[in-house]
């Protein structure tokens, strides 16, 4: 009953992700700011789950898990509401604070015991709702689009996020029965700090991998519906808006896949072959003079490829690392990888803005090949400090 509620929790975080991106297009005309801007937007969310992320160990350690994840997702209804009401641009910034505060913590807390207690095929499957709740949104926003407005976007997801967050105070109890987060707790005392975990050969490539990897995934977040707003005119706001959903769609359908082979090829030959169908992808996006489908099948296979890669180095966590950093391990990878989601999304806005945007998979591209070479990196590394007497 527990792990059920867990998949109910990995779908709220993905609810709010997605939203943004699908409603840009709409709501930077009617807000009157550049398309650029959507980057602000994005830093700032990302911004304030960095500091959660980072704060994730200590939090651990003195708060009971199943009270970072009802706060967390009080926190997230809040902003999203704040969102709904928000007439001008300055107003998005200030609810990006409670937006992204919730976030960040609980997403370290629930892969840190996910990643202790069950296999990565539970990992990848979990993490395959996240992929369904930022599916979900994206369609929100297009009904709202076609019925209403981008403010009944972000107001009928709060509604869903009201629900799972009841679900989860009535779940309350069960976190008692089972494999509570009070044996996390535990297992957290004499905890390595951050400085510490830093020195521990691999980390910092893993870190510049998440790093990598969070910043094209946070590229397709935003600017995939303004990609096709853009470079397929004759197209409908409303589907434009749906657009937004196909990373999400190609996440989930690369975890559940993932979540069936993992435990036979393992995590590390899941992610190879994950960051090889992203490649192809973004090959499939960059050709020139193609029906839009094949763009779309295109944005598609990058959401696949990349669905098993940040589900299996928290997965990792645990066993590439001795388990006294593995708390502060997944902190710091949450860190690094909303660095990612903070910045680059803003990059592009500004490179986009200079070049126009079919420039992004090229800037794909780029950050695809460093994930897959700083992982490489980590394993080499990883592979002599186990040989090392």
């Amino acid at each position: 009953m527990l792990l059920a509620v867990m998949y109910l929790i990995y779908m709220s975080l993905g609810l709010p992700d997605s939203l943004l991106g699908a409603g840009w297009p709409v709501m930077q005309a009617e807000l009157g700011v550049p398309s650029s801007y959507a980057g602000y937007v994005f830093m700032a969310i990302s911004f304030m789950t960095i500091i959660s992320a980072l704060l994730s160990p200590s939090i651990i350690r003195k708060v009971h898990t199943k009270w970072i994840v009802v706060y967390s997702i009080l926190l997230t209804i809040i902003g999203i509401l704040g969102f709904s009401f928000s007439r001008h641009f300055y107003m998005l910034i200030l609810w990006a604070i409670p937006y992204g505060l919730g976030a960040g913590a609980i997403d370290a807390a629930v892969n840190h015991y996910i990643a202790n207690h069950y296999s990565g095929s539970v990992m990848n499957f979990l993490h395959c709702f996240y992929g369904l709740g930022a599916i979900i949104s994206p369609n929100i926003m297009a009904l709202a689009l076609r019925r209403a407005t981008w403010h009944e976007g972000y107001r009928w997801t709060s509604f869903i996020q009201f629900g799972i967050l009841l679900v989860c105070i009535l779940s309350l109890p069960l976190w008692r029965k089972g494999n509570g987060s009070g044996d996390d707790r535990n297992k957290l005392e004499g905890v390595a700090t951050l400085r510490e975990t830093l020195r521990v050969p691999g980390v910092l490539p893993t870190l510049a991998a998440f790093f990598a990897y969070c910043s094209c995934e946070a590229t397709c977040y935003v600017w995939t519906s303004s990609y096709f707003a853009d470079t397929r005119p004759e197209l409908s706001k409303d589907t434009v808006a749906s657009f937004g959903a196909l990373i999400f769609f190609g996440l989930m359908v690369g975890r559940v896949i993932s979540g069936l082979i993992t435990n036979r090829l393992g995590d590390r030959c899941t992610i190879r072959w994950g960051i090889v169908v992203e490649l192809a992808g973004i090959i499939l996006v960059a050709l020139p003079g193609v029906h839009y489908v094949v763009t779309a099948v295109g944005f598609g296979l990058i959401g696949t490829g990349m669905g098993p890669v940040f589900p299996g180095i928290q997965h990792m966590a645990p066993v590439n690392f001795p388990k006294r950093f593995s708390a502060a391990v997944i902190g710091l990878q949450m860190a690094a990888a909303y660095v990612g989601s903070t910045f680059m999304p803003m990059v592009f806005g500004h490179l986009q803005l200079l070049s126009g945007i079919r420039i992004m998979p090229f800037y794909l591209l780029l950050f695809a090949l460093l994930n897959l070479g700083l992982l490489e990196l980590a394993y080499l590394m990883i592979r002599r400090r186990e040989n090392r007497p």
